[in-house]
């Protein structure tokens, strides 16, 4: 929950949005950024001297190649660390503070793309959360193991292992390779249980993948 946004009327109507497709931000979760689009560095400039808020979203087929169709769900996150760097690029990260779905996509003069937000659908994510029951965790790392060792990955097991369940199950949701849909479908899980389930299925799927598979290892 953050401490900021204790009920979804606290959050802005109208957010800046940054399409970004296999970026998965999640409500808690942190996504660090690199930005140097003169667009977006103009948008981090902008909502810097607001509320902070930016809303990560996917982009869906269809639309001009430079404003492509947007996914009807993303995730608002509010900028937490802020640097700059000699070469004009701004180092940032977003932690994750509530989903929105999209009413509409402004007819805006800045650089960047705006969207009324609806935050009202996902109010269980400023709630604590919650307890994951059952939560068989020798299972779900044993699984996690087939699936990592199958696309030949690596991880920091004693953290994995040691990390409360709300948190281990969002940080591999974001973190894991899954594809641009499958992403999607990890944000658009109705709450963490339901997130539970889509990730241990990914995972299922993940490990068995055929002999043809060419996915590159993420290193």
């Amino acid at each position: 929950m953050s401490a900021a946004y204790r009920k979804t009327s606290d959050l802005p109507s109208v957010i800046a949005v940054f399409p970004l497709n296999g970026a998965l931000l999640l409500p808690g979760g942190v996504l660090p950024l690199q930005i140097f689009e003169p667009r977006y560095l103009n948008m981090v400039d902008d909502v810097m001297r607001g509320d902070r808020l930016i809303g990560m979203i996917q982009t869906i087929p269809g639309g001009p190649r430079h404003t492509p169709h947007l996914a009807e769900v993303g995730c608002a996150g509010r900028i937490t660390s802020y640097s700059e760097t000699g070469d004009g690029k701004y180092l940032i990260a977003l932690t994750g503070v509530c989903r929105f779905e999209v009413l509409a996509e402004l007819e805006v003069r800045t650089p960047y793309r705006q969207v009324r937000a609806a935050f009202g659908p996902f109010n269980v994510d400023l709630a604590p959360d919650p307890d994951l029951e059952p939560f068989e965790r020798p299972a779900f790392l044993a699984l996690l193991r087939r699936y990592l060792e199958r696309r030949q990955l690596g991880v920091e097991w004693e953290v994995i292992s040691s990390a409360p369940a709300a948190a281990l199950i969002n940080s591999l949701a974001m973190a894991l390779p899954f594809s641009t849909a499958e992403k999607q479908a990890l944000l658009e899980a109705r709450d963490l249980e339901a997130r539970r389930h889509t990730l241990s299925a990914l995972l299922e799927m993940g490990s068995v993948l055929g002999e043809d598979d060419d996915s590159p290892p993420i290193q």
